[in-house]
C-alpha cells in the first residue's frame, strides 16, 4: 500500500524559511520521481517541483525558483522541500506525490502559512 506523510509545515513570516518532508512506503522510492504540489482552495494545484530518482538538481515553477530547493534521502525514503525567502503568496497546502503503477497517489498535505 502506498503511503506518503508530509510534515514540516508551519506559519512563518515573509522572509522566512520552512523545511517539509515526505516519507514514503509501499513502492520502490529509489527508481520513483517525487513531486512536490501545492493547493490553495479554490485554485487548481500547481507543480512545486520536481525530482527524480538519478537527479540530483531537480524542476521548479518559476515562481518558487531561487527560493525552493527540492531533495531526496533513497537510504530513508524521505523527500524533501527546502523553502526559503517565503512569500505570502506561497501560503498553500504542500502535498508530495507519486505514480509509482501508472495511478498518482497523494500524501494528506502540510499546511503553509507566511504571514506576519
Amino acid at each position: 500500500q502506498v503511503r506518503l506523510v508530509e510534515s514540516g509545515g508551519g506559519l512563518v513570516q515573509p522572509g522566512g524559511s520552512l523545511r517539509l518532508s515526505c516519507v514514503a512506503s509501499g513502492f520502490n522510492f529509489d527508481v520513483s520521481s517525487m513531486s512536490w504540489y501545492r493547493q490553495v482552495t479554490g485554485k487548481e494545484r500547481e507543480l512545486v517541483a520536481t525530482i527524480s530518482h538519478g537527479d540530483i538538481t531537480g524542476n521548479y515553477a518559476e515562481s518558487v525558483k531561487g527560493r525552493f530547493t527540492i531533495s531526496r534521502d533513497n537510504a530513508k525514503n524521505t523527500v524533501y522541500l527546502q523553502m526559503n525567502a517565503l512569500k505570502p503568496e506561497d501560503t498553500a497546502v504542500y502535498l508530495c506525490t507519486v505514480m509509482p503503477f501508472l495511478r498518482r497517489y497523494w500524501g494528506q498535505g502540510t499546511q503553509v502559512t507566511v504571514s506576519s
